[in-house]
């Protein structure tokens, strides 16, 4: 390695085209469509690739590289190509450690394409879009509500991009600040209410909201995708946020607070009129269990225990079973 991959954490194309300054004509995408064995990275992981940059990683460090360099000539021959790594590849100077299999497809792709307009466009609207391709030709469409799994017949492979992760913390205590700044290191879209706080946001890359908790979700407009965490010590504040909070679609909602006190709590709750089954979903006490109560502890184990619940939530998202790289050929395409 001869730099630091700065980019290589960027786990989602989507993010790394909007966060360019000016997106080019023309990119690749590279997307892990087989996996034969185990593998640092599950199927449908991605990079993205412009002639000066590349984003994401597929196999731990082990091939990206070469992965991006077949991108740029797949950017300058106009054709896609099917690479295999490990088991199987007819390049053995490349090793994988896990010692396992994998086929990558590098496809081209204009920036005009209906495709991409209507993927980023989901990301925006935070709808999910079912992306297919086959190298050539890329279609992206609404997805439906059952769930949906990625698959590759060995010739075009089905992805399923969710909405960004989105994390509402209402507060403005040690524990907030830093579990907004992780959060957003984390590539999360992070929301801080602070009913009557300053009139600037605390930091760059978060939205910010001034009024009553329970207004302020309406305004956000709470989803399936979105996590609440309660980090507020005014009693009376918290829980109509909170009971607004569990009213709501979100697939997390957690509160700071005693565990001596839960009783207490759940009552003025129920007064709220969340119902039993709303109130078995709370996280409470906030984050996973056997860090210190530091400010950055706090933080650090709220963060883990969301991307825990998103984890298992994205999961739900997508049929179980059948792996994407069961009908997958062990073929690959070298120049």
């Amino acid at each position: 390695m001869t730099r630091w991959r700065l980019a290589a954490p960027v786990d989602d194309i989507r993010e790394a085209l909007l966060g360019l300054s000016a997106r080019p004509e023309r990119f690749a995408i590279a997307t892990l469509v087989a996996v034969d064995g185990s593998a640092p990275r599950d199927v449908g992981a991605q990079m993205l690739i412009t002639p000066d940059e590349h984003w994401g990683f597929l196999s731990g460090g082990c091939i990206e590289d070469d992965v991006a360099s077949h991108g740029r000539a797949v950017l300058a021959e106009g054709a896609a190509r099917l690479l295999r790594y490990g088991e199987g590849s007819p390049w053995i100077d490349i090793k994988l450690a896990c010692g396992s299999g994998i086929s990558v497809l590098v496809e081209p792709v204009a920036a005009s394409e209906p495709a991409v307009a209507a993927l980023l466009e989901g990301w925006h609207a935070r709808r999910p879009v079912l992306w297919s391709s086959d190298g050539s030709t890329r279609t992206a469409s609404s997805a439906p509500d059952a769930p949906v799994a990625d698959s590759w017949d060995g010739a075009r492979y089905t992805r399923l991009f969710l909405p960004p992760l989105r994390l509402v913390l209402i507060g403005e205590d040690g524990a907030t600040l830093s579990a907004a700044a992780l959060a957003r290191d984390m590539g999360w879209q992070v929301v801080l209410v602070t009913p009557g706080g300053p009139e600037a946001p605390p930091m760059e890359g978060i939205a910010y909201h001034r009024s009553d908790p329970a207004e302020a979700l309406a305004r956000i407009g709470i989803d399936r995708w979105s996590a609440i965490a309660v980090l507020s010590h005014d009693r009376e504040d918290d829980e109509r946020g909170l009971a607004a909070a569990l009213c709501s679609e979100a697939f997390y909602v957690g509160a700071i607070g005693a565990r001596v006190r839960l009783d207490q709590r759940t009552m003025r709750l129920r007064g709220h009129g969340v119902n039993e089954a709303a109130l078995a979903q709370l996280h409470a006490p906030i984050g996973l269990p056997g860090f210190a109560k530091a400010p950055r502890d706090v933080a650090l184990s709220l963060v883990a225990e969301v991307a825990q619940a998103f984890h298992a939530v994205t999961a739900r998202a997508r049929s179980s079973g059948v792996s994407i790289s069961s009908s997958a050929p062990v073929s690959a395409v070298s120049t």
